[in-house]
């Protein structure tokens, strides 16, 4: 099936054909499911034509709507680039502790670099505790 097909049709009949697919979608892994499928690619065949039928409804919804597309349409060269440029010189600088998650990430990564410092001067053998309960350190 077409999109192009799908076009001409009207939104009454879009929404009967995708009930329609949706229940042959739903046929067809059960049938794939108990081994009575010959045919396994007309699973994905449905589904395709399933998603090509609810993008055509979408795209009708959105001109009755009179929306504008749901992705601008990317702009090229050195306006891309003009327009980055300006955007960064005017962005306010970034404060490390706005941000409680990032804080608590910073405080965590300056404690294990902090730690890693002091014991590389130490020797890693000599605090060696046990893991259970009660029992002494074997030094």
């Amino acid at each position: 099936m077409k999109a192009s097909d799908l076009r001409e049709k009207s939104v009454e009949d879009l929404m009967d054909l995708r009930k329609a697919l949706t229940a042959d979608s739903f046929q067809n892994r059960l049938k794939n499911f108990t081994n009575r499928l010959d045919d396994t690619s007309s699973i994905r065949k449905t589904r395709r034509d399933l998603a090509r039928l609810i993008t055509v409804l979408h795209e009708r919804k959105r001109d009755d709507a009179g929306g504008k597309p749901s992705k601008p349409s990317p702009a090229v060269g050195a306006d891309v680039r003009a327009a980055v440029a300006i955007a960064g010189e005017a962005a306010a600088p970034v404060v490390a502790s706005a941000d409680p998650a990032t804080a608590t990430k910073e405080a965590k990564t300056k404690k294990r670099t902090a730690h890693l410092s002091e014991g590389a001067a130490e020797d890693p053998v000599a605090k060696k505790k046990s893991s259970k309960k009660g029992e002494a350190s074997k030094q």
